[in-house]
Order: C-alpha cells, then structure tokens, then sequence
C-alpha cells in the first residue's frame, strides 16, 4: 500500500529512497470499510490521513439533521478535520468512506517531524496547504455568488474524477444545493450538451 504514497511523494515532492524510508517508518496503513468512520464528532483529529484506494468524505451534521459536506478525499488526496487536527480540540465534523479505502496516516508529531527533516516534504506541504486555502476561497465565493448552473458546471470541472463515484444528494449537499435543484440543473445541462454542435 505504501508504494501508492511513495509514488506520489517522489512525482509531487521529488523525494530521495532515503527520504522515502524515512515516511514509510512512521506510516500506519489503514482499511476501512464502506460506511465507516474514520473520525467522528467529538473525537480529535490526530492524523494526516492519505487516501491510497477509495473515496472519502468530510461533512458535518446540522440543526436540520441533514449532512452538509464540506469536502471529497480519493486516490492520492489528503484528508483530515484541520482545524481539530491543529488545535487539539474535539471535531465538530465526521469523516466516513464512501467506498472500501485503504489509508495511509501519520500521526501529527511524527508528521511534523518529516515536516522539519526533509526539506522537499516540507516544501510540498506548502505547497499543498497554499492550494487547499485558495480552493476553499474558490468553493465559499462560488457558494455566495454563483447560480446554481455555475457551482455544477464548476464540480464538473474541478472534480469530474469524482462524479460517478458520488450519489447524487451528496453533490447537491457539497453544492449546498436541494436535490430537486439539482435534478433540474443535470437536465438543463445534458439538453444543452445535445443540443450543441
């Protein structure tokens, strides 16, 4: 299962085999089922968690009683609840699987201390924290200013890797869109993909 994250440290971070051994000492593979939790409200998000097989979510539960999902994680995306994993404090939010996934995790002090030994790790964690705050500047101006046709038309763009693999009340949820609106997007959408040249 490690070679899934090695491949990806070496293509994204230009890591060394040496450097490679070093992660691989303070991995923890995990398998999760379809439906199970691998954080849940009220615990403490202790680790970074890398997605080498399936497909994860991050949501939380409101007033309504409705999920309300923040984020998607699949093959080599990162996933975690940041703000309990950097504050210590308990989780406000669930983490499941969609899919049976198999998880590659590395607890936050061991984490830190591949942060401030391999330099490339940690030029790639910036790297990746630099994107995961521009997309979620991206995801909060398209949810107070797009149409509804535009945040579907976006998903589509940014995470068609995702589509098929993901019920359609939970796109509707990320979208914060009912289902019925987007029912109504989807078959607005494929008319007008049959109907273009």
């Amino acid at each position: 299962m490690f070679e899934s994250l090695a491949k990806y440290l070496v293509e994204k971070g230009s890591l060394t085999g040496d450097e490679l051994r070093l992660v691989e000492e303070v991995t923890i593979p995990k398998k999760i089922r379809k439906h199970q939790y691998l954080l849940q409200e009220g615990d403490v998000s202790h680790f970074q968690s890398f997605v080498a097989k399936g497909c994860l979510r991050l949501y939380r539960v409101g007033e309504d009683g409705r999920d309300h999902i923040m984020r998607f994680a699949i093959e080599n995306w990162w996933i975690n609840d940041y703000s309990s994993y950097q504050s210590g404090q308990p989780s406000r939010y669930n983490i499941d699987a969609l899919e049976n996934s198999e998880l590659l995790m590395i607890e936050k002090g061991k984490f830190n201390y591949l942060v401030e030994t391999i330099p490339n790790f940690k030029n790639l964690i910036e790297q990746l924290t630099a994107n995961n705050y521009e997309a979620h500047q991206n995801r909060i101006f398209s949810n107070i200013s797009d149409t509804a046709e535009e945040k579907y038309d976006n998903f589509l763009r940014t995470y068609s890797t995702i589509y098929d693999r993901v019920p359609l009340h939970m796109i509707a949820s990320f979208l914060g869109l009912s289902r019925e609106t987007l029912s109504r997007v989807r078959q607005q959408h494929a008319r007008k993909r049959r109907n273009d040249p």
